[in-house]
């Protein structure tokens, strides 16, 4: 694998590995992660938490692991990727969330991206995500813990995952403050069908992005990641129907047009609500346990929606 030009424009697939080492096995993994370079994608999105609940360790860094071994047994395909990583969830005392998960703290941000670049044994990460928010921290002391590591170079970028939209702006006039690199990423839960107005969102820790989201994003430039982009599978797979909180009349009109427009397109339902996701610029998160669904999500690229179908969407929502 030789080292590729990462010069990336426009919103691009990021391939979350959120699965890796546990419901998907390295061999897998290495198999979804080859694939996804050949395809071109760059992109690769973990977590130190990833995935504790799944894990009986009771513990996150199994992703990590995985991808750390799929280096080192690729030469070259550290130059070949991009790799976000978050800090904030992890537990601290085994099967013990939320109760013991880390905070942010300086104290806790630092070593838990000590931890990270430990198990991805790289020396930095392209972009390191702040989780979900802690409260119970100072928002300057993790600004300030933020705004190190980049300037340390752990850190290429720094963003905010599952943030009200008036504490990423606050962080970013308390860097200002500090002279200290700012969040400029967003990373938010976000898919072509919305849930009824004010359902509480039955997943812990998810935040829905929402309008001020995106204006926030588009007025400073922020870089916006979507979560959950393809509903579990629910587009496609009659066995993995929509959450309740999605029984709306607006949920079955999106979906005729969804399946009108995919007939129209000559293409998938998945690929149609990647497209429609990145014709607004937002870089869609997919979580794949099998080759054919990174091959499915990277040919999304080449699915055109014009402001017809933009229109039709929002009509129908």
């Amino acid at each position: 694998m030789t080292g590729m030009n990462l010069n990336i424009t426009g919103p691009q697939i990021v391939l979350g590995t959120m699965d890796f080492g546990t419901r998907v096995g390295a061999d897998d993994a290495f198999a979804i992660l080859d694939s996804f370079v050949a395809g071109g994608g760059v992109w690769l999105d973990t977590a130190n938490c990833y995935s504790f609940w799944a894990d009986p360790s009771g513990v996150g860094g199994a992703s990590e692991r995985v991808i750390g071994a799929w280096l080192r047994a690729r030469p070259g395909a550290r130059e070949a990727v991009r790799i976000a990583t978050k800090v904030r969830q992890n537990p601290l005392v085994a099967h013990s969330w939320p109760q013991s998960a880390e905070g942010l703290s300086a104290r806790a941000v630092q070593a838990g991206v000590e931890e990270s670049l430990g198990r991805l044994g790289v020396g930095h990460v392209d972009l390191l995500w702040a989780h979900a928010e802690d409260r119970a921290v100072p928002l300057a002391e993790t600004v300030g813990a933020f705004g190190a590591l980049v300037t340390k170079g752990v850190a290429r970028r720094v963003g905010a995952a599952n943030h009200a939209a008036w504490r990423v702006e606050r962080a970013r006039s308390l860097a200002r403050e500090q002279g200290v690199e700012p969040w400029t990423a967003l990373q938010l839960r976000h898919s072509l069908v919305q849930p009824r107005p004010l359902a509480p969102v039955a997943e812990a820790g998810h935040r829905l992005l929402a309008d001020e989201d995106l204006d926030l994003a588009r007025s400073e430039g922020l870089g916006v990641w979507s979560y959950t982009s393809l509903m579990w599978g629910s587009y496609v797979r009659a066995d993995k129907p929509l959450p309740q909180t999605y029984d709306h009349p607006g949920t079955g009109r999106v979906l005729s047009v969804l399946e009108d427009v995919a007939g129209e397109l000559s293409a998938t339902k998945n690929q149609v609500v990647l497209a429609w996701l990145m014709r607004q610029g937002i870089d869609p998160i997919v979580g794949a346990s099998r080759v054919e669904q990174v091959e499915e999500a990277l040919a999304a690229r080449r699915v055109r929606l014009d402001d017809g179908h933009l229109v039709r969407f929002a009509e129908a929502r």
